[in-house]
């Protein structure tokens, strides 16, 4: 199985022409009877050797840090960074391990944070900023020696429990305002993530699997507050609430098409089952709510998914070309 990205690498080194590249992958296309960007490709495993290495690391991770922690609590916990970054110089430098890479990743800036609350615990909510900033550095450090994509996502998820748990330090009355803050920074992220995404249009990079986790962590920022608010998740929702969360749902729904990632759409599902299943278990009296939406979602996401393209092309052409000029781009006429 390859990627993209090493078929660009191939043409790079003379093993293949761009053309070559260019008809196997519109041979691909067509056989699939869909467009090569539509697919949304992005590397999470090449085989089950990627699983066999994930499932050994976890042991040694987790039996190191077991084993130091009576003698030493820090020690123990600054086994995980160490360790993490070890394992990764030879399974994600050299063997280009995809699962492998996101574990480890996680587990280095995991690390990195439970290190950063072990030394300073004694500082009250003071350890928790620092422990934020300190993984939102070492996630940066990370990303320049090994480029894993999801590390973008994961350094601004740290820079924003920095900025928000700083922000409530510093001023406390402004705990209020941790959602409009939580959702400023999912607008952020979206716009990051697009970013990305026009840095490659054919989808063919790295760039491209960078825009993934960013769409995938920027749904949920941008839907959870609002759905806080409307008192989604406090059991307090009403009618025009759900009806708000129809509408969001849609709106998000149309710009997936658009920008063609399902990622930004999927990741806030769970969210829309949740509020549509226990109103209508709450105002409805039907016990099995969560059935009834989920028969109903998921056939309308199967059904869009069948349509994908051709409601992509119909909603394109009706796009002003300032939109059209920064959205992945297909064969088919706009």
């Amino acid at each position: 199985m390859y990627t993209d990205e090493e078929l660009d690498t191939a043409v790079e080194n003379g093993i293949f022409t761009q053309d070559a590249v260019a008809n196997f992958r519109n041979q691909i296309s067509s056989f699939k009877n869909t467009p090569a960007v539509d697919e949304e490709n992005f590397k999470l495993i090449s085989g089950f050797n990627d699983i066999y290495v994930v499932i050994a690391c976890l042991l040694l991770l987790v039996s190191s840090t077991w084993m130091l922690r009576p003698f030493n609590e820090t020690a123990a916990v600054l086994t995980l960074p160490v360790l993490s970054w070890g394992l990764a110089e030879f399974f994600v430098l050299k063997r280009k391990m995809a699962l492998p890479a996101i574990i480890l990743l996680l587990s280095f800036v995991g690390g990195v944070f439970a290190t950063g609350l072990n030394l300073f615990q004694t500082l009250g909510d003071s350890g928790f900023i620092i422990s934020s900033a300190l993984s939102a550095v070492a996630t940066f450090i990370h990303w320049q020696r090994f480029k894993v994509p999801i590390t973008i996502s994961v350094c601004g998820g740290a820079v924003i429990a920095f900025i928000v748990l700083s922000a409530v330090t510093i001023a406390p009355g402004l705990e209020k305002s941790v959602s409009t803050m939580v959702f400023i920074s999912g607008l952020f992220a979206f716009m990051y993530a697009m970013y990305w995404d026009i840095s490659d249009r054919t989808r063919t990079s790295h760039h491209s699997d960078v825009a993934f986790w960013l769409h995938l962590v920027s749904a949920p920022l941008i839907v959870h507050p609002v759905f806080l608010n409307l008192g989604i998740l406090t059991g307090t929702e009403s009618l025009s609430g759900v009806l708000i969360v129809l509408a969001l749902y849609l709106v998000m729904t149309v710009i997936s098409i658009i920008i063609d990632r399902r990622a930004f759409m999927v990741s806030s599902l769970a969210y829309v089952l949740y509020a549509l299943s226990n109103y209508l278990e709450t105002f409805g009296s039907i016990d099995y709510g969560f059935a009834i939406i989920g028969t109903i979602v998921g056939s309308a996401l199967l059904l869009l998914s069948a349509f994908w393209h051709p409601t992509r092309m119909i909603l394109l052409n009706i796009c002003p070309a300032s939109i059209i000029n920064y959205v992945p781009r297909t064969n088919d006429k706009l």
